[in-house]
């Protein structure tokens, strides 16, 4: 006979179309073109070193290359107190200290040599001078860098401590993350730092060294974690390529559990259903049982409402009004699940067909389980993008340095200069103020629209993510569709559908993608403001403000999980038709909406066996991994690895086989909604006739007793 075609007026993947919303395209790339300019704005101005590096009170790196300054005394504060707050030091030293000493002590005893190395830079006070010692030469000019007058040969310790120029007592310390942190240990259940339980506190006074516990608290856990991230890497070094393995066996797995779904789909959703049924059953009998035995007893034949509410949950298991209860519920739900299966057998008949001509697509177009790696590798560059940007923007503000005094003075909190702080009015009308490292800011305009470009980073993270992700959806939705659309499968499948339908994708509909991914990161970004507000407000006692704040979380979350089913809907129908974002957003909706049963159907017996694959597919490589890294496999018991955390691979290769797992399932998903579309559309446009053929498999038309009349080859 003459060879089916499409019908004229349908426009298949295969055919010719036109761009569609063009505007959307366009707005896509001036957004690109401004986040490479806001990301080159930020590479020029930001300097990642005040991430990784720590800074004195002058704002200058500690630790840098080639720098005698590698770690920060323990004794000098925090970074970064505004100017309002009580103001702490830091001072880069070249080791931290390693005994008790104060500086009363160093000033009088030879350890004076040893304290200065952690006093600030250019202090050079010697012990005090004896009488008849020789007058040692005055500096000529102070240090212009150190924001204070140059000091005294002869300062006494007071007015030392009162220049704030050398910390009042050193504690032996350990350097973690180019910081001095006090070295806690403990032995035989005692705290201990430097091997002491007491230590002087500079001002004559004997204190204990757990006071100094809370400070190091969290180094230590810092330290702890070092250690045993030290102690994984050493397990991944001698156990990556038996995690390679389990992760190879996981991916046959997945493949394989695909391609068992074409014959076996059928058998393991019915017996699921038997099984529940079954279950229901036995729990109805063991009810009764219940029920039976507790007859006579004292006190069972107390109602409910009589014994009112119980905090033991165990009494009302002593009452048969109880048990009765549990019966009827089960017998409820076991009627309802049998007269949904009498009524709904022949959509689970099509759910499961439809399933099974999925995993033959698959078969047909292997690729497109490959296809997920590019999706992965996209959406790495955007979150590597993203992450380096707001690193620079973070990080682009300059130095600023503020007036700190102990007396009244007019230019307390006032912006200054270090170099010309010496001369300037300032220290004539505040002797005692100095020019002091505050913050990190600035006062440009473009410091001033700092959190606007971070604002600005977020919101094309995620339009650029959701872009990648709705550019995956369209191109298997493509491939896919003109596997269905092929009248004779495989003879009329398109020579290389994946690319194909990627190529029709940029070509003709980057708008539309464009605008769906728009939509969503617009919800997205929203949610994430009320996510900081709510941060925000949990220190806040307005009742009326959370319950607000939660509702509209609330909304915006159940927003955009629709928005995303719409979504993925309407790329498809995009991919099949070639129309625009929002014709082909109300058209699958309304097609969905005309077909509510067979989708809740088709939604749930999927669900379950996606379930199943990837419980059967993690569950066995897991159970495989630790038999194979706990040494209880006999015959490779001498080929695992010594490890120190036997859990470190075996995790891995549960959490990597469940990626796996979901990367496969994830094509298979988008394989069964874009055949189920393309099958409502089947049914819809076609009946049959020569000039309107089915294309949906020989099976489903013999499931739904359809058939393509005088054509019997169909």
């Amino acid at each position: 006979g003459t060879p089916h075609k499409y019908d004229p007026t349908f426009k298949g993947p295969i055919y010719d179309r036109g761009c569609t919303d063009i505007v959307c395209c366009v707005l896509l790339v001036v957004a690109i073109v401004g986040y490479v300019a806001v990301g080159i704005v930020a590479w020029t101005h930001g300097d990642p070193r005040k991430v990784i590096y720590p800074t004195d009170s002058r704002g200058q790196f500690c630790g840098q290359q080639g720098t005698p300054n590698a770690y920060v005394s323990p004794e000098m504060g925090a970074l970064g107190t505004p100017p309002e707050k009580p103001r702490c030091f830091q001072i880069c030293v070249n080791r931290c200290p390693d005994r008790f000493l104060t500086l009363l002590s160093a000033y009088s005893s030879s350890d004076m040599e040893y304290y200065r190395q952690f006093c600030v830079s250019g202090f050079d006070n010697p012990l005090k001078v004896s009488a008849g010692s020789p007058m040692p030469e005055l500096p000529l000019a102070a240090d212009p860098s150190s924001c204070r007058p140059p000091p005294s040969l002869f300062q006494s310790p007071i007015e030392v401590l009162k220049n704030k120029e050398c910390p009042a007592m050193l504690i032996p310390s350990t350097p973690l993350a180019r910081r001095c942190l006090p070295a806690v240990q403990a032995k035989k259940g005692v705290i201990m730092v430097g091997n002491e339980t007491t230590y002087d506190d500079g001002k004559g006074q004997r204190r204990n060294v757990t006071e100094l516990l809370e400070g190091a608290k969290k180094a230590n856990v810092v330290l702890e974690a070092r250690q045993l991230a030290m102690k994984i890497f050493e397990d991944y070094t001698v156990s990556w390529y038996w995690i390679i393995i389990g992760l190879v066996i996981a991916m046959l797995a997945s493949l394989l559990f695909i391609v068992l779904l074409r014959y076996l789909a059928g058998i393991m959703v019915w017996v699921m259903i038997v099984l529940v049924i079954l279950v229901l059953a036995y729990g109805i009998f063991h009810c009764y049982l219940e029920y039976a035995k507790l007859k006579g007893e004292a006190g069972s034949d107390v109602s409910l409402k009589d014994l009112g509410f119980q905090t033991d949950l165990r009494v009302y298991l002593h009452l048969r009004q109880t048990w009765l209860a549990f019966m009827i519920i089960l017998c409820v739900v076991e009627v309802v699940i049998v007269l949904l299966l009498i009524f709904l057998r022949k959509r689970i008949l099509i759910a499961i067909a439809l399933i099974k001509e999925a995993s033959r697509a698959i078969g047909h177009i292997m690729t497109s389980l490959l296809f997920p790696l590019c999706t992965f590798f996209l959406l790495c560059l955007c979150i590597a993008y993203w992450a380096s940007t707001a690193v620079f923007l973070a990080t682009s503000n300059e130095a600023v340095y503020k007036v700190f005094n102990e007396t009244a003075c007019q230019y307390s909190g006032q912006t200054c200069m270090p170099e010309t702080f010496n001369t300037s009015n300032v220290t004539k009308a505040c002797p005692d103020a100095q020019c002091l490292f505050a913050f990190y800011g600035g006062e440009s305009a473009y410091h001033k629209y700092l959190i606007a470009l971070q604002f600005f980073n977020i919101f094309m993270f995620f339009w650029l993510a959701n872009f990648v992700i709705a550019l995956g959806q369209v191109t298997l939705a493509g491939a896919f569709a003109s596997y269905y659309w092929a009248f004779k499968k495989p003879d009329d499948i398109p020579a290389f559908p994946l690319f194909s339908a990627f190529g029709r994708a940029l070509r003709y509909h980057t708008g539309s993608l464009a605008f769906g991914s728009l939509i969503l990161a617009i919800v997205q970004v929203i949610r994430v403001t009320l996510e900081y507000l709510d941060h925000r407000l949990k220190a806040a006692d307005n009742k009326v403000a959370k319950f607000l704040l939660g509702c509209l979380k609330c909304c915006f979350w159940c927003l955009e999980k629709f928005i995303k089913f719409l979504n993925r809907n309407a790329y498809i129908m995009i991919a099949v038709y070639g129309t625009n974002f929002c014709a082909s957003a109300r058209n699958a909706f309304f097609l969905l909406m005309r077909n509510i049963i067979r989708v809740a159907v088709l939604d749930k017996v999927t669900d379950f066996l996606f379930f199943l694959g990837k419980l059967l597919i993690v569950g066995s490589v897991g159970v495989l991994a630790f038999f194979f890294f706990t040494q209880r496999i006999k015959l490779v018991q001498d080929t695992a690895p010594s490890l120190n955390y036997y859990w470190v691979p075996i995790l891995t290769v549960i959490v990597g086989s469940y990626l796996i797992a979901h990367g496969f399932f994830s094509v298979y998903g988008m394989c069964v909604d874009t055949l189920f579309l393309c099958f409502l559309e089947d049914l819809e446009r076609h009946d049959g006739s020569t000039e309107k053929p089915y294309f949906m498999s020989p099976g489903l038309q013999k499931l739904l007793k359809k058939r393509n009349k005088g054509h019997p080859d169909a």
